[in-house]
């Protein structure tokens, strides 16, 4: 069986209501799930399905769709639950099925019957960060502090704050920290001489050290601390934001992915595209391939200079995504290495939905253009 890339150490803080009649399936699908840190609740029929979402509220909801009148009803239906409204949506039809109305009716991502372990696996990895910030009550803002971390039976350990919200963190750590116990935190943060003390609880961890933290007893004076530095960094986004062409990143500017290169499963892939330099109108005809959330490999025999920053552009039989990005490297003859940047959650959601579309298409060959 194909890892799945993270560990979730049973730590299940995210619901999914699957509704398929097809038992095998199901079962795929609940052991995916269960992988990514994700519970699910099981109905075979679509009535069943809108009484939970009357009832409960889910973090994605996962559709068999089998064409029927009932199915589209219930896609049209969804978006009016109220408890259902942030959940994501996820529709499994036949290969051969043109998926373009089912987007139009809310759909974030379409799986592809029969369902293949690997793809959906990838799939469902890429629909996992969507579920998280759904989740989110506040935004999050990108940080670099050394933090210190405590818990019962263990010395007192250094971590790296990577990003920040009113709500919780997620950090960097030497050694996985205990899934299901109370962790305890001292910091501060830039330009601020105050220490926060706090205690919360791990929500997720991954492979590659990190972990999600949710804040559980913040005192008073933790808490103003926090929310002073957040509400200056939001004032200074903004105003970046409101200033043309203006790009940053790292912690004191935009979101982006820096330092991740390899960030999330590649897939190799033949995607026709177009790059041109950051605010030029010049097209350099080339192919994407090796690609992940956090960059991908741009053939062409004529590759831009190190640290350009660029933007591709990339048409599927459904939308045109544009990626904004920095050349790491390049090879004459052959093509460059790239980074995408990102300005803000919407821009990455754009780069996991092309990512599912790759992995939960028939086949992985060139996309339309």
């Amino acid at each position: 069986m194909a890892g799945t890339g993270g560990s979730y150490h049973g730590v299940m803080d995210l619901r999914a209501l699957v509704v398929s009649p097809d038992q095998e399936s199901i079962n795929l699908l609940t052991l995916i799930l269960s992988e990514l840190g994700v519970a699910t609740e099981i109905t075979a029929s679509i009535q069943g399905g809108l009484k939970l979402l009357e009832q409960q509220r889910f973090d994605a909801i996962v559709l068999d769709y089998r064409g029927r009148e009932e199915c589209s009803s219930f896609l049209q239906r969804l978006r009016q639950c109220q408890k259902s409204s942030i959940g994501i949506l996820i529709v499994i039809v036949d290969s051969d099925f043109n998926p373009r109305p089912l987007f139009g009716l809310g759909a974030n991502f379409i799986l592809y019957r029969p369902l293949s372990s690997e793809r959906t696996r990838i799939s469902l990895r890429a629909a996992r960060p969507l579920m998280r910030r759904e989740r989110r009550r506040a935004p999050r803002i990108p940080i670099a502090a050394t933090v210190k971390v405590a818990y019962p039976g263990a010395p007192e350990l250094n971590a790296t704050l990577q990003d920040l919200s009113a709500d919780g963190t997620s950090l960097k750590t030497p050694e996985p920290l205990p899934a299901e116990c109370k962790v305890y935190f001292e910091f501060s943060l830039p330009q601020q001489a105050e220490l926060i003390r706090l205690s919360g609880e791990v929500a997720w961890q991954d492979a590659r050290g990190r972990s999600g933290i949710r804040f559980i007893d913040v005192p008073q004076s933790s808490r103003r601390l926090i929310q002073a530095w957040l509400q200056r960094k939001k004032n200074q986004i903004s105003a970046a934001s409101a200033q043309p062409g203006k790009r940053e990143s790292g912690p004191t500017g935009l979101v982006s992915n820096a330092g991740n290169r390899r960030d999330g499963r590649r897939l190799d892939c033949k995607l026709g595209a177009e790059v041109y330099r950051l605010g030029g109108k010049v097209p350099h005809r080339c192919a994407l391939s090796d690609i992940s959330e956090g960059g991908c490999y741009v053939e062409m025999p004529t590759p831009l200079a190190v640290q350009s920053s660029i933007e591709i552009v990339v048409r599927t039989a459904d939308t045109k995504v544009r990626i904004a990005g920095q050349v790491l490297n390049n090879h004459p003859g052959f093509g460059m290495g790239v980074r995408f940047i990102f300005d803000d959650d919407a821009e990455r959601e754009d780069i996991l939905r092309l990512l599912a579309v790759l992995a939960s298409g028939p086949t992985l060959d060139e996309l339309p253009r």
